[in-house]
Parts: structure tokens; sequence; C-alpha cells
């Protein structure tokens, strides 16, 4: 997907994996692979906003993501540039424009705790009584299955080295097939579900049919950026949250836990899954 020819954007890479050395129960050396770990502070037009823990995989893409979900910026077409340095780990991100109060924006802060924190600014919290997705589109179970079996096979960093959540979005492919859009893993999985929403700001790809997978946890600030992104369909391997299942239940947002082989446990909106006929 073609980014945005108007943003000027670095194109910053790190080692994501690095080899040590480790001892063994019996005392023996052996190499080992372990993710890197990075801070990457971000300055919109000069003023800091945060510092996330991230693998650096897509670092652009990330702080994209994260200014769209914190509805620090309204568009894409209102940034002038993101650069990311890692000799001094800083993304610096010029506007055009701006029509975001930031300074009331960044004065309400909620620190989100868990696997990777997450910050949310502002009152997303009540803003979400404004978002409803429409009560389509459909999805059948041998996609649902054939999504799940897309992501075991996937290549990943997690195989090699452990420590790090995946998230990936994908739109369905004729009646029961999927293709994989973008799957990016990072430290945290509020990090990796930023970078695919930055990633899809910029080619502008709408949420509407599309179907978001992640490893971890249902959480209210998965739900929240899901629906921000307009995608109908939330799927994880892990579980989700009351605070999550609620705010499903208020945007009509199709939730699916515990996805492993063909196993699967529909939260919310059920009407929007087809099952197989002799199920």
């Amino acid at each position: 997907m073609a980014v945005r020819p108007n943003i000027q954007m670095s194109s910053a890479s790190v080692p994501l994996v690095h080899e040590v050395e480790i001892l063994d129960e019996a005392g023996r050396k052996k190499l080992s692979h372990i993710p890197g770990e990075r801070s990457l502070t971000i300055y919109l037009d000069k003023r800091e906003v945060v510092t996330l823990m991230t693998l650096g995989s897509a670092p652009e893409a990330l702080v994209l993501g994260y200014l769209r979900n914190q509805r620090l910026v309204e568009s894409p077409d209102d940034i002038e540039s993101i650069q990311v340095d890692w000799e001094t780990d800083s993304a610096a991100v010029k506007t055009r424009r701006s029509t975001v109060d930031i300074e009331a924006l960044t004065s309400k802060r909620v620190v989100t705790t868990g696997c990777g924190q997450g910050t949310m600014f502002g009152g997303l919290m009540e803003e979400m009584s404004e978002i409803r997705l429409p009560d389509g589109p459909k999805l059948s179970q041998e996609a649902i299955v054939a999504l799940i079996d897309a992501i075991r096979v996937h290549d990943s960093i997690y195989k090699k080295s452990g420590s790090v959540h995946a998230c990936a979005v994908f739109e369905r492919e004729g009646d029961d097939g999927v293709r994989l859009l973008h799957f990016i893993e990072d430290v945290g999985r509020h990090n990796a579900v930023d970078s695919i929403s930055g990633l899809m700001w910029l080619a502008n790809k709408a949420g509407k049919d599309l179907i978001f997978f992640t490893t971890g946890r249902l959480t209210s600030e998965m739900v929240i950026k899901g629906a921000q992104m307009g995608v109908p369909f939330l799927l994880t391997r892990s579980g989700v949250t009351l605070m999550g299942l609620e705010l499903a239940r208020k945007t009509n947002l199709t939730i699916l836990s515990r996805c492993s082989g063909k196993h699967f446990e529909i939260y919310n909106a059920p009407e929007r899954v087809i099952f197989t006929q002799n199920t």
C-alpha cells in the first residue's frame, strides 16, 4: 500500500532480535535470541507528548497511529513530516496545520496498566457513545478458521525469541477466505495496534470490511482503538475484560476470544458470524 506522497517520512530501521549467550539448567552455554526494546519519545511540533517503549519494527507507522488514536491530529494531510532518529530515540512530527487543542487533550491522561502500558488522552471513554458500527458485514466460520491458521503459520519474531505481542489485519477474500494486509509485532499490544492503525491511515484504508486479530487480551483500550478504526471484528487468542465487553456492546463490535485451531468464543454481536450448516 502506497504511503501518502505529501508526508515526508524517515525509514528508520533497527535490529529487532539480538543474539545473547545464556546458561541452561545444566550450566551449559548456549546462544539464544531476545527481542530489542527501545524508548521512543514523540515530539509534536517540538512539544513532548509521550515516550513509548517499542521493538522499533515500524516506528513511523507507530507514531502516526498513536497520534490518530489519541486524536492529537485529525488527518494525515495535516502532517508535513515524521522523522525518527534512533541516535536520540526520538520522533519529530511537524504539522502543516492543527485544529486540535493539544493542551486540553493532554491535561487529562489515563495510564493503562498490564502487558504494555498504554496512555489515553482526553475523554476517549465519553466519546465512545458517539460510535455505533453498522450491522454488517458477515464473516463465515470457515474464514475465521482460515485466519487463525494464517496467524499460526506466519513467520514471527515470537517464534524465535518470545516476549512480544502481535497484531494483524485481514480482509475477506471470497466467501470463506481471508487475505493478510498487515502483521506487526511489538513489545506491547498497544504499540502493535497503533502501528497498524497508522498504516491503514497512510493508505486511506477504511476498516468497515476488515478483521483485526491480536495475541493480547481485548481490554477497553483495545476495543476503543478497534471502534475508532471502524473495524467490525476483533479476534484474540487471549480473553476479554468486562469493560472491553461493555464497550463492544455499546459500539456494536463483534469480539471473538480463545481463538485457537477451530475453536473460538463469540462474546458480542454473533449475528455477523455465519456458522457451517453441519456444525
